[in-house]
């Protein structure tokens, strides 16, 4: 532990000596966390700027994406099984948290195998699973629709949110208006993907990419990776996290996505729709896709009026640049989900001590 700290205070060192003047984007909201908690930005020079990018699945999931799973819940008969971050994230009208306070049916699960257990203990009842999340969760998301298909559980399926993250990353590479001259690419995201979709990545856009993970010894190092690229001319995927990532992935996962899904259009909050970028379940377990089954009409977005989250997810401003930070939106009192999530950019900013006064 001691030679890693070591080297993390001279590469530090080394950093700090940098006079470049550079955008770095964290992708990860596990990696916003991390930053804001260790204080990293504070230690990079005056030229190095670390962003927040669109890591976090729950701070992503569109506004009017939100509104179909409120009214999702007040179905009949409905019981909605979803990951605890959601419960408070604001829809336009209501959030899940509201909804199980007037009576919906709403339950907190651990892992989308408890959603099976829930649907095999309540015969009577349609219990949806809400998949939110990156192609870290979404093998798991497939598993439980392959346990429910072997075990015939027909009152159980999948309302699925699940985002692919390389094409947002085009997408932010593509944008005129956003400057970002390196990535600190998702260490738990890149462990099911590998780094062939960023290789792409960097090879189109002339920018560098560094697989990294959540220490602060592995984010210096990373910042570190991205600098010596950019000062040797060199663009080009790495592996920072070389201890969990391997550079094919994990196959496995990877051949339980692709039975299970198929790549659609899918809405992110403050990128807009983006092709391939979402997983719809495959039309041979429709009986276990919950879009199929109740068939909710198309709900429009509608923005919360003063709420920068999309600016912020895209890393055109800083949660200390939103009218509301701080002063009417707080962890108590959220108004947008960057403020709910635990890996949300404002959530770090405000439990840090960033917060406006």
């Amino acid at each position: 532990m001691q030679n890693t700290d070591l080297h993390s205070t001279y590469l530090l060192e080394e950093i700090r000596k940098e006079k470049l003047e550079l955008s770095l984007m964290e992708v990860c909201g596990t990696h916003t966390m991390a930053i804001a908690r260790s204080g990293l930005k504070e230690l990079m020079p005056k030229g190095i700027r670390l962003i927040s990018g669109p890591g976090c699945p729950v701070c992503v999931t569109a506004q009017a994406d939100i509104d179909a799973v409120v009214a999702l819940a007040r179905e009949p008969l409905v019981i909605l099984a979803t990951f605890g971050d959601m419960m408070r994230v604001p829809g336009s009208e209501s959030s899940l948290a509201q909804e199980r306070s007037r009576g919906a049916d709403i339950r907190v699960v651990y892992s989308p195998l408890d959603a099976v257990a829930l649907a095999r203990s309540n015969p009577g009842r349609e219990v949806v699973f809400l998949g939110i999340g990156f192609e870290t969760t979404a093998p798991a998301v497939a598993a439980s629709i392959e346990m429910a298909a072997t075990e015939d559980i027909k009152n159980y399926s999948v309302w699925s949110l699940n985002k692919l993250v390389p094409p947002a990353l085009n997408v932010l590479f593509s944008d005129p208006e956003l400057r970002v001259d390196g990535l600190i690419c998702p260490g738990h995201v890149s462990t099911v993907i590998g780094i062939s979709p960023y290789v792409e990545l960097a090879a189109r856009y002339k920018r560098p990419c560094v697989v990294t993970g959540f220490e602060p010894s592995d984010i210096i190092e990373g910042i570190y990776m991205i600098l010596t690229q950019i000062k040797q001319g060199r663009s080009e995927a790495e592996i920072q996290y070389r201890r969990v990532v391997k550079p094919q992935g994990n196959v496995v996962a990877q051949k339980m996505i692709d039975r299970f899904f198929e790549p659609v259009t899918a809405r992110w909050r403050g990128l807009g729709s983006i092709p391939a970028s979402g997983l719809a379940i495959r039309k041979e377990y429709e009986a276990w896709d919950a879009r199929v089954k109740f068939a909710l009409p198309e709900f429009p977005e509608r923005p919360t009026r003063g709420c920068s989250c999309g600016e912020i997810l895209k890393g055109k401003i800083t949660p200390l640049e939103c009218p509301l930070f701080g002063r009417y939106c707080t962890p108590s009192t959220p108004i947008g989900p960057c403020m709910v999530s635990q890996e949300g950019a404002c959530a770090a900013y405000y439990r840090y001590g960033r917060r406006v006064n």
